[in-house]
Parts: structure tokens; C-alpha cells; sequence
């Protein structure tokens, strides 16, 4: 009987979530899950509304919980990580709070920016961690990574433990698809599509309509005269995507990630000398407090509901997790779009980076696929966020604290708001209040 762990189960509505994509499988139904989480009462909430699924869906999986990581890892076939290393208090706040003293907003700040990078110092050294424990108590298990900030996520992964299988998963590429597809009334399931960049910055290179005489239809032109005509809907938070299709209108490509997200992995969106962009592209600043406060308020509220009313229906998910196991399991091949280190799978980005590709999962196996070189503004404009994740794993590696402010130099939202002075004094700052939380550089 095959195993899958959750790593992060106290995070339970994401938890809910991808069990219920594997019970709503029945080769996967009868698994033995265990849930392990650092955090006692929200264990034993996951537990209770886990317990309900299995319930619900007439599943036989054996649902176990543990604090205790090593014995939630041991024998496991598959590991699902969903952690947020410091939490909403005190690190978020602090990633928003300090900057903001200095003049730099920021609208998610979990993937790049000055956000990203102290997201990426805390929550590398217990990525590692539990991937050394998984080389320990299940080697040959796949660590499905869903953790922020991806790609430096992944790419410290693959510095520090390399003989780990693992592959980082997002809903951004197939999300987004999805939303296009209803922006220009098209039916996804006819509509086939190439992406390829990092995550939270891919591109789609081509999207396109399978037609019934066995030929294609090119539906770039639809989704330009949508955004020209601003005929496009919100995304999944009901957040706009003005940014989105600016960049398409300037860049001739449309980018995988929400709006909110990109504004603030470039200097053309943010600014404080120019606060009307703010408006005329409805970018949320601060967004990912907004929605952490709201979270919050409402999930007293929300735990009893997942508790004392258990769903009659079940749907599945976007997210990539039961597919890929689904496929390990039965042989039955599948494509999904996975985060894995750079070994020339996107000829015209850097070896030493994580890339976001299609990548062919079946028996025991997930190989990525190699893709076309991208458009070559495509390819620089990605270097910018690349060097930017190299710098950070650097900085992890040599734990020197040069190599943090150089990523924040060449970020390119901080670089465009802030000298050099303010940059260090702010990354000082971060450090300082940060604390045990970070591992300690030299």
C-alpha cells in the first residue's frame, strides 16, 4: 500500500484540497496519509475534516497524523510540502512593514523582491531539512514542493541535496489558461497550448484551438482584441488583469502569473514618483496582508464549517499533486507543468536556475521536456528575477550577507525606487528583526 505524507497539513484548506483530487481517484483511495504539522491544534483540525472527506467519499485511505516528522516521512512514496516558514506574524509583516518605511510597496512579496528574497533565507534551511529527512526515511520517495518563493526554492533543493527527486508544483500555467480561455469564450478543453520561462514568469509561446479537421486555430489574435477591447475578467482572487495584458500589448506574449504578482517583478508598475500607474492598472498593493487579515477573521468561522458540515459533492482541484501521483501509481502517462533545475531544458537560460517546463510523468518517473529557445526579450527579461534567486542561494550557501544585498541591488522593483544606502539599511533592518529565523551571515 503506498504512502503519501503532507508536510504543512495544518495549512487546511490547501490540505482539504489536494486530498480530496487523490480520494476522488480510486486507484489512490485506499492510500495510507499522513499528515504532519508543527502546530498541534491545527493538526488536529486537518484531522477531523480530512476524517470527513474519507467519510464523504466512501474512501478507505488510513488517515494518521504526527508532530513528529521523521515518523510522518517514514515509508512515505510520496511527500507533499506546503509550509510557510514564519508565518503570517511576525515574518510577512515584517517583509510588508519595513520596506514600506523606505518607500517600497509591495503587493505579495512571497516570490521576488525584498519579500521574496527573506521568505527565500527563512524557508530554504527547513526545505533542506526535510529533504535530508526524506533522503533518511523514504529516499525514493517524490517531494511534491508547492512552498514560496518557488524557483529559489527549488534551486537550493537541487544545490543542497541533488540526489533528492522532487519537482515544484504551481496552478499558475494551467490557471491561467483557464482564464484565458473564458476571456475569449473558447472551450479549454479544446485548446492546447506551449509554455515555458520560471515560475510566476512563464510565457505562453503558442495558444491554440484544436479544430475538427485535425488543424489549429491561433487564438493569440482573440486574446490581443480582448485586451484592447478590455474584455478580460478577473483572476481566481478577483483581482484585475490590467497588468497582465499590458505586458502582452507590450511584450507580445501572455505572462502565466496574476497581476498583482507581476507588478512586482519589474520597476514599470510600482512607483511613488508616478502613483497614478497604481490606479490605472489596478495594482493591490499590499494585497497578500489583505488577504492573510481576512484569513484570519474568518477561519474560526471557516473551521467550524469544514468540521460540522462536510461537502455532499466533491470537485478536483487545478493543482498538479494527484496527477502526478496518479501516473507514478499506474503507468498511465501524463503531462503536467513542473519547476525543475535547468539542465539545458530552456536553451537560453542558465544552467545554475530553476525553469518552469512541461514534463512527461509516468511509471516511477517524471522526466522534463526540453523546449524551443525563448523569444530572446523573453529569455533577458526572465534573467532579471533569475539573477536575483541565484543571489539568494548564494547568500544561503556562503551564508554571506554581500550576497543578500546584491540580490536586493538587482532587483528590479527595489533598484527602481531606492539608492544604495537605503537598500542596505533596509536589508540590515530585515535581518535585524528577523532574527533566529534566519540562518546567521557573516
Amino acid at each position: 500500500m503506498a504512502k503519501i505524507t503532507f508536510i504543512g497539513a495544518g495549512s487546511t484548506v490547501f490540505m482539504k484540497s489536494i486530498l480530496v483530487d487523490i480520494l476522488l481517484e480510486p486507484e489512490l483511495n485506499s492510500f495510507d496519509i499522513a499528515l504532519h504539522d508543527i502546530e498541534p491544534k491545527r493538526l488536529k483540525t486537518s484531522k477531523i475534516v480530512a476524517d470527513n472527506i474519507c467519510k464523504s467519499l466512501k474512501a478507505s485511505a488510513s488517515i494518521t497524523t504526527t508532530l513528529d516528522r521523521k515518523e510522518a516521512l517514514k515509508g512515505a512514496d510520496f511527500v507533499i510540502v506546503m509550509i510557510q516558514v514564519g508565518g503570517y506574524e511576525p515574518s510577512t509583516v515584517i517583509d510588508f512593514e519595513i520596506p514600506a518605511k523606505y518607500g517600497l510597496q509591495q503587493t505579495i512579496a512571497d516570490t521576488l523582491g525584498i519579500g521574496g528574497i527573506m521568505r527565500g533565507l527563512r524557508t530554504v534551511p527547513v526545505l533542506v531539512e526535510i529533504a535530508k529527512d526524506i533522503m533518511d526515511q523514504c529516499p525514493k520517495a517524490w517531494m511534491l514542493q508547492y512552498v514560496n518563493p518557488m524557483a529559489i526554492n527549488c534551486l537550493a533543493l537541487s544545490d543542497f541535496v541533488p540526489e533528492l527527486q522532487y519537482v515544484g508544483l504551481c496552478h499558475s500555467v494551467q490557471g491561467t489558461a483557464a482564464d484565458l480561455a473564458r476571456d475569449i469564450n473558447e472551450d479549454l478543453s479544446k485548446i492546447q497550448y506551449e509554455c515555458s520561462g520560471i515560475n510566476h514568469m512563464s510565457f505562453f509561446t503558442k495558444f491554440e484551438k484544436k479544430l475538427d479537421n485535425g488543424l489549429t486555430e491561433d487564438l493569440y489574435p482573440k486574446i490581443f482584441k480582448a485586451g484592447e477591447e478590455g474584455n478580460f475578467g478577473t483572476n481566481w482572487d478577483g483581482c484585475s488583469n490590467h497588468v497582465r495584458y499590458e505586458v502582452l500589448k507590450r511584450l507580445g506574449y501572455f505572462v502565466t502569473e496574476s497581476s498583482e504578482h507581476f507588478a512586482e517583478y519589474t520597476p514599470w508598475f510600482i512607483k511613488n514618483h508616478q502613483k497614478e500607474l497604481i490606479s490605472k492598472f489596478d495594482i493591490p498593493v499590499n494585497e497578500y496582508i489583505r488577504r492573510c487579515k481576512k484569513q484570519i477573521q474568518e477561519w474560526e468561522i471557516q473551521k467550524k464549517d469544514l468540521i460540522s458540515k462536510p461537502q455532499k459533492e466533491y470537485n478536483k482541484s487545478v493543482e498538479y499533486a494527484s496527477r502526478i501521483i496518479l501516473s507514478m501509481v499506474t503507468g498511465n502517462q501524463d503531462t503536467v507543468y513542473g519547476n525543475v533545475l535547468n539542465k539545458n531544458f530552456i536553451p537560453n537560460l542558465p544552467k545554475n536556475c530553476c525553469v518552469e517546463v512541461p514534463c512527461i510523468v509516468g511509471k516511477n518517473d517524471l522526466t522534463p521536456q526540453s523546449v524551443p529557445p525563448l523569444p530572446m526579450h523573453l529569455a533577458n527579461l526572465i534573467q532579471t528575477n533569475i539573477n536575483v534567486q541565484q543571489l539568494t542561494v548564494e547568500a544561503l550557501k556562503t551564508l554571506k550577507k554581500e550576497s543578500i544585498y546584491h540580490a536586493a541591488m538587482l532587483d528590479p522593483h527595489t533598484a527602481g525606487e531606492l539608492n544604495l544606502d537605503q537598500i542596505w539599511k533596509m536589508v540590515d533592518e530585515l535581518l535585524d528583526a528577523h532574527g533566529s529565523m534566519l540562518p546567521v551571515f557573516k
